[in-house]
């Protein structure tokens, strides 16, 4: 595919045949180089040319082969004329991450880190089909659809100030259960409060570098300290109802009225009967993962004051943020000098919101809106801020992690004969996992380094660095 540079960290895909408008990549010269992307590339191409899509079909420097969009990719369409693609935002329909930091320093953590580790693991249920202790009514169940994080806490799973430092207070607002199949309230009903299988995990980091101070400050971060990272979404509940509506929506491509370059960007008008109902099943299921982190942040918080010993209030374990990868979100975005109502799809990307935004919580209002990048469990996480750059360029999107080179196939062959374990253990980090060959998937050869990844964001200026979290104890699903 030909591909135009633009600057050190901006590529463009031309626009050509059926295109709309054309890709835009943000990138590196050495990233490029990582794994075979070219495929990522023809599916930035292929989201370009479908109807109602505004400025450019965009990816970040994580992108890799997804479902018919690219992961990394951003797409913004226009609210009245676009579409709405379930490929667009995944499978886990609000897989992300939140971020807690606490009154510990390492020094405290470090003799007690693998008794920490073992409870956390042993209390927070993992892995593929995993199901927790809370049993849903179906009644129940679209409580937790209609009311996301507010449902969590109002059932003692957190704090007031946790909703508040979520994107969207933890809740989509036009979420209706009636849009949500049998299928997926059943596969929902017992595993809220699971932390899942695959790429999802609870880590305990330590702040390694700190790049803005006052930014820093104003999160609540400092040198040394010791944070939880959480990364999951919204488990069978959302995989279903993606499943189900790119089943119908594959049904009525004949019926679009124009041509799709891959079936597997099954879509609808956003204004159809179709597109409004997927929208509104998906919010169900963000507000499902955002209930699912909540819980699992409380249950987090109950086994460190166990282990440690302490109350509340001496842990001082505080939400920074809450952030979603996956998901399509109705937003107000300046275009050509007029702001304009469109549905932004994030899919593998995070939101970048700029210093002053009023969907930024107000203690975050003059910094811009935390964004948390997670890398792999043997590299470093990150936490940036929002830019009015991104703004400018992206719909206030950049990254979302490090992002895979090797497939999982690939990954378990390459480690053949290692014991991913004992290496990590090397470097200080100590690891416990669910499934035969997850610590073989999840190798951190799998990924780019995410340090390279989120250099671009931070040059391209769409997102800026503020700190790092290094990983002294991670636990996979």
């Amino acid at each position: 595919m030909e591909l135009k540079q633009l600057s050190d960290y901006i590529w463009e895909v031309p626009k050509t045949g059926a295109m709309r408008v054309p890709g835009r990549i943000y990138t590196s010269a050495s990233l490029m180089k990582e794994g075979n992307i070219e495929e990522a590339f023809q599916q930035v191409a292929n989201v370009a040319t479908l109807p109602g899509i505004l400025k450019a079909s965009m990816a970040m420097p994580d992108i890799h082969w997804g479902y018919g969009f690219p992961i990394g990719g951003v797409a913004a369409f226009d609210w009245e004329t676009g579409v709405i693609s379930p490929g667009g935002v995944g499978y886990d329909i609000n897989c992300g991450v939140r971020l807690a930091a606490t009154s510990l320093v390492e020094e405290e953590v470090k003799p007690k880190i693998e008794k920490l580790v073992n409870a956390l693991y042993r209390d927070i249920p993992s892995g593929v089909g995993s199901t927790g202790t809370l049993k849903l009514s179906v009644k129940e169940e679209k409580k937790v659809a209609r009311q996301g994080s507010r449902w969590a806490v109002a059932h003692g799973f957190g704090e007031e100030e946790d909703i508040t430092n979520t994107e969207d207070n933890g809740c989509m607002e036009n979420a209706d259960p009636n849009a949500v199949s049998d299928r997926a309230l059943e596969r929902g009903k017992h595993q809220l409060g699971t932390l899942g299988s695959g790429n999802h995990f609870l880590e305990i980091g330590v702040v390694e570098t700190i790049y803005q101070n006052e930014i820093a400050d104003c999160f609540g971060l400092f040198q040394g300290q010791v944070t939880v990272m959480l990364h999951s979404g919204s488990r069978g509940f959302g995989y279903q109802i993606c499943d189900d509506f790119l089943a119908s929506m594959a049904k009525e491509i004949g019926r679009l009225g124009f041509d799709l370059p891959d079936r597997q960007l099954a879509c609808a008008r956003i204004q159809s009967e179709a597109g409004l109902r997927y929208y509104n099943a998906m919010a169900c299921a963000a507000n499902y993962a955002w209930a699912n982190r909540q819980m699992l942040l409380h249950k987090s918080r109950e086994v460190f004051q166990k282990v440690f010993g302490m109350g509340p209030k001496a842990l001082q374990m505080k939400l920074i943020y809450d952030v979603c990868h996956n998901i399509a979100k109705k937003e107000v975005h300046a275009i050509n000098g007029k702001e304009q109502v469109v549905c932004v799809h994030r899919k593998g990307a995070t939101r970048s919101f700029a210093p002053g935004h009023p969907d930024v919580p107000e203690k975050y209002r003059e910094s811009g809106q935390p964004i948390l990048i997670p890398g792999d469990m043997g590299r470093a996480s990150y936490v940036l801020a929002g830019t009015h750059k991104a703004m400018e360029e992206t719909f206030g999107s950049t990254c979302h992690g490090a992002g895979r080179v090797l497939s999982r196939t690939a990954a378990k062959k390459a480690s053949r004969g290692r014991s991913i374990n004992r290496e990590l253990e090397d470097k200080g980090i100590i690891v416990r996992w669910t499934g035969r060959s997850t610590l073989a998937e999840e190798m951190p050869e799998a990924y780019k380094d995410v340090s390279q990844v989120v250099d671009v964001v931070h040059h391209a200026g769409i997102s800026k660095k503020v700190a790092q979290i290094r990983p002294i104890g991670v636990i996979k699903g």
